[in-house]
């Protein structure tokens, strides 16, 4: 699931000592001179414009790039909440052919923005590297603190690309498929209404598991398991496991456990007849009414999302800062 395609320059070239890729280490300095061997170079910068850190933010990255020599390409709805240089290009299509022919899509935010900038990365084949504007931000690989390094690194091609499994979603209405979607993070099935419970039966591999009333199923990926899975009580999967995640959500019954099937699997949710309306959320982003007697299925999708990578942190050390884990005490290994 994480074939890694390394375009990152060689540490002799890039005059970086052994462990460089670390976050924390600055990466080598950019030289403006350098333009020359940046020309065509372009990239997607995608920012939450509602937020006056986010417009100081991508000023700064789009200042950064352009002085080196590459160019940066915007939304225009986006673009008119930002104090931008004349020489930056702007798009109205939203959708992949927004991102042809750039080499990275660069977003600043939180989840919610990250996850977008997810739907322009599936749909283009184009690499995306976050920075975290929000709170946890497991999808981004860079902090506020770090634009200075981000811009150095695009700038010098010192990133790797990492392929994230993604999810295959559609849904059936008497055995008719009424709708199509996909989920980086998670697929879920939840009740549209707080009065009553949701009645299921959940699926693996063409097979019945379990049947029982509650808020809802969530079906995710590996990198969702830190997301909407990780809430509803499912267990943290390293992104380099393939595999598939069931977790039901406040479930009524003496068993729903969190399930982790072979990514080859094929899960299902039924919404049974006697059932009130359901609503499949992917993403969080993308909604669609569930009638009663509908069936969700989901597994591996077709097409992965591409993610830049600047270091090669373990994600046991991402866990950790994200979580905020305490680990004082831990002696680890002793040398002797």
């Amino acid at each position: 699931m994480s074939e890694l395609s390394n375009t990152s320059e060689s540490a002799s070239e890039a005059g970086s000592e052994p462990g460089s890729g670390d976050a924390s280490v600055p990466a080598a300095a950019a030289d403006p001179a350098d333009g020359a061997a940046a020309a065509g170079r372009t990239v997607f910068l995608l920012t939450h414009t509602g937020r006056e850190s986010a417009i100081r933010s991508a000023e700064r990255v789009v200042h950064g790039l352009m002085r080196c020599g590459i160019g940066v390409r915007l939304l225009e709805d986006e673009a008119a909440d930002l104090p931008l240089p004349p020489a930056v290009e702007l798009v109205g299509e939203v959708g992949p052919g927004s991102v042809q022919g750039c080499e990275l899509i660069i977003v600043l935010g939180g989840d919610g923005t990250l996850l977008r900038g997810a739907e322009f990365a599936r749909a283009s084949g184009v690499p995306m590297l976050g920075v975290n504007l929000g709170r946890v931000g497991f999808l981004a690989e860079a902090e506020r603190d770090d634009l200075d390094k981000v811009v150095d690194r695009v700038v010098t091609k010192e990133y790797e690309v990492e392929e994230r499994m993604t999810l295959d979603v559609l849904v059936r209405n008497d055995g008719r498929i009424v709708h199509t979607d996909w989920a980086l993070n998670e697929a879920s099935v939840e009740k549209a209404s707080r009065e009553r419970l949701l009645e299921v039966v959940t699926e693996v591999d063409g097979r019945p598991v379990s049947g029982f009333g509650g808020d809802g199923v969530v079906c995710a990926t590996p990198t969702g398991s830190t997301a909407y899975a990780f809430s509803a009580g499912g267990p943290v999967v390293w992104p380099e496991v393939e595999a598939l995640l069931m977790v039901p959500i406040s479930a009524h019954a003496l068993f729903a456990r969190p399930l982790v099937t072979s990514p080859r699997s094929v899960l299902a949710v039924e919404v049974q007849p006697q059932s009130q309306y359901g609503v499949l959320w992917c993403d969080g982003r993308r909604t669609v009414e569930l009638l009663p007697g509908a069936r969700v299925e989901v597994r591996r999708g077709a097409v992965p999302v591409r993610l830049a990578r600047l270091h090669h942190a373990s994600f046991t050390d991402r866990l950790v800062a994200k979580f905020a884990l305490p680990v004082s005490g831990w002696r680890g290994v002793v040398v002797p």
